[in-house]
């Protein structure tokens, strides 16, 4: 079996398990979000704030697009909600990050 064939095992059980679930236009997929300004403080001076973002795999990326609609199902307090995809960042290795903006 090859190494890729294994990492592929190995990301199906992590998505499935461990992923948060979000819908892309209407379609169901696992992913790893992050809200960064839901990290943890230091003392008193805030981590550095960026974009959310909602990492997938490649083969769910099929068809995604920015300014697509993606519903993060999750509470409020953890970031769930509606976003759009403001831009799409392939890692080459095998993960793409939709780096999202807060809808209103």
């Amino acid at each position: 079996m090859a190494f890729r064939d294994l990492i592929d095992d190995v990301d199906d059980t992590v998505f499935d398990v461990l992923g948060d679930r979000a819908l892309i236009e209407g379609r169901k997929v696992h992913g790893m979000f992050s809200a960064p300004w839901l990290q943890p403080k230091l003392g008193r001076i805030t981590t550095a704030l960026r974009e959310p973002h909602l990492v997938i795999r490649v083969g769910d990326n099929a068809g995604v697009e920015t300014r697509q609609k993606v519903v993060i199902d999750l509470p409020a307090e953890d970031g769930g909600g509606t976003y759009t995809i403001a831009s799409i960042e392939p890692g080459g290795d095998g993960l793409v990050a939709l780096v999202l903006r807060k809808t209103a």
